[in-house]
Formats: structure tokens, C-alpha cells, sequence
């Protein structure tokens, strides 16, 4: 390899670089959330997960399950905030006890993406 070469291919490292990064900022990313993780709250109403982009509600979702590992029943999930928040009711009071969210979204230029967070409700 000439020296000459050497320029070009850490421009074309560089632009792949780039391109890469912008593709993983255009997923929507958990930006917070009501209860917000790792806290103690008391029995919440409805849990709030604000993200990075605007999503789609058909294929975005929200499962909480409880100590025992139950799954909570939730109510009909909904999207405010330009489509950035997606708000979920919680059917019943929660006992004390720590509480796992697992989240899945499609953001609006179709990407997915997941995860999950705890929190605690207190006596």
C-alpha cells in the first residue's frame, strides 16, 4: 500500500464511522420514566415512558410484572407528547414490592428497540 492510499481509506473509515453512528441515534431511545428506575414510589396510576422519537403505537408495548414475576394487568396503551411519550394505565393498586417494566417499541422510521427497568413500590 502507497502512501497516497492512506488519505482515502481513513476518509472512507471515517464516512462508514459516521454513517454507522447516524443509524444508531435514529432509534428510539427510553429518554425517562414515571415511576422513573431504580425508585420507590408509592402504587402508580399509570406508568409514563418518554423516548427520543416519535413512535408507533400498534407495535409498541409495555409488560409489568410484579415479584413473583406475574404479569400486572395493564390498560390500553396510548401515545401524547408528539407521539414521544407512551402512557400505559395500571389497572389496580400494586402491592409493596419490586417491579420489573419490559418495554418494546417501533419508532416512526421504523426501528425497534427494547429494555427494561425496575422500580419499587413502597409500603
Amino acid at each position: 500500500m502507497t502512501i497516497s492510499k492512506l488519505p482515502r481509506i481513513a476518509f472512507t473509515a471515517l464516512i462508514l464511522a459516521a454513517a454507522a453512528a447516524s443509524q444508531a441515534l435514529a432509534h428510539a431511545h427510553l429518554k425517562t420514566s414515571s415511576p422513573a428506575e431504580k425508585t420507590s414510589v408509592v402504587s402508580p396510576g399509570e406508568l409514563d415512558l418518554t423516548f427520543t422519537e416519535e413512535l408507533t403505537l400498534k407495535f409498541s408495548g409495555v409488560k409489568v410484572t410484579d415479584p413473583a414475576k406475574k404479569e400486572i394487568k395493564l390498560g390500553e396503551a396510548g401515545l401524547k407528547d408528539d407521539g414521544k411519550v407512551l402512557t400505559v394505565p395500571i389497572s389496580a393498586t400494586l402491592a409493596p414490592g419490586d417491579y420489573t417494566v419490559d418495554w418494546h417499541v417501533l419508532s416512526a422510521d421504523g426501528h425497534k428497540t427494547n429494555g427494561s427497568y425496575t422500580f419499587t413500590v413502597k409500603p
